[in-house]
């Protein structure tokens, strides 16, 4: 039962490190968009690619022991859950559309893989 307490505290400390790493990214690109202005599609495009790294990097600092693809998989779903959530709250608005579902299959393919990927890899 500990070992199952254990895999559930590094998803949560994964995701808590995930979700402020990309509001801080996001943050940082909506400054740089207000000198740098782009097309709509390549700000979707940005703004998945910085919270796929900031999901990346949660994982590859928080995962560890076994079961790397579940641990990697759920830091990806509850990582998508939340953070639209809190990008809809921050941004004033909640809307739903295909590309919440396809931003949910990303993050939750971003994480199995990557936590696979941290479980693997020797650390240290």
């Amino acid at each position: 039962m500990e070992e199952s307490w254990k895999g559930v505290l590094q998803v949560v400390k994964a995701v808590t490190v995930s979700l402020v790493l990309s509001v801080f990214l996001v943050a940082v690109y909506a400054l740089i968009l207000k000198v740098l202005p782009m097309a709509d599609t390549a700000v979707t495009i940005v703004t998945q690619v910085l919270k796929s790294i900031a999901l990346a990097v949660g994982v590859i600092l928080f995962i560890k022991g076994e079961k790397g693809l579940v641990k990697g998989a759920a830091c990806g779903l509850l990582f998508s859950m939340l953070g639209y959530l809190t990008f809809a709250a921050l941004g004033g608005g909640f809307s739903l559309s295909w590309l919440i579902l396809l931003e949910l299959i990303l993050f939750v393919a971003v994480g199995g893989l990557l936590g696979v990927v941290a479980v693997n890899v020797k650390k240290g």
